[in-house]
């Protein structure tokens, strides 16, 4: 099954790339790496998901906010594929940024929202390797973030 029918089966329709908010490229391609950008959860142009977990939004919520982040990731892979997704070889990691107090230890269930959805999406070639750590606060108070390193095929 094709990448574009595995997401229409999904209801997920790939919003465009997000345009940076600072003095970065949302995507670098070099040979056959892509290296996304941290991306956060936008949604038709602005963050769906802000606050904290664990004190203004919970775990759940949270979870639902980082498979935002790795829809707005796919959105910029695909900018660097030419629009191609079916060129993605192997997603080889994660990272998952999740602002939350101090206390809070429940972060990885939380980018599970990112990793399953990159599974769902890229079968095998979805399984990564995966950093999640906690952090005081993200770029325009959202709850999460989630970068990725991708190998493409260079047809």
């Amino acid at each position: 099954m094709s990448i574009d029918a595995k997401l229409a089966e999904l209801g997920i329709t790939l919003p465009a790339a997000a345009a940076p908010i600072a003095n970065y490229v949302g995507y670098n391609v070099s040979g056959n790496l892509v290296v996304v950008s941290g991306q956060i959860p936008l949604k038709d142009g602005r963050v769906a998901f802000t606050g904290k977990v664990g004190v203004t939004v919970t775990p759940e919520v949270a979870k639902e906010a980082a498979a935002l982040c790795f829809i707005n990731v796919m959105a910029q892979l695909k900018a660097a594929c030419g629009g191609d997704l079916g060129r993605v070889r192997k997603v080889l990691r994660l990272g998952g940024f999740i602002a939350a107090p101090a206390d809070f230890t429940g972060h990885a269930p939380i980018m599970n929202g990112a990793s399953d959805l990159c599974v769902a999406v890229f079968g095998e070639a979805g399984r990564h390797a995966r950093t999640t750590i906690g952090v005081p606060s993200l770029p325009a108070d959202a709850c999460c973030e989630v970068e990725a390193l991708v190998e493409i095929s260079l047809d």
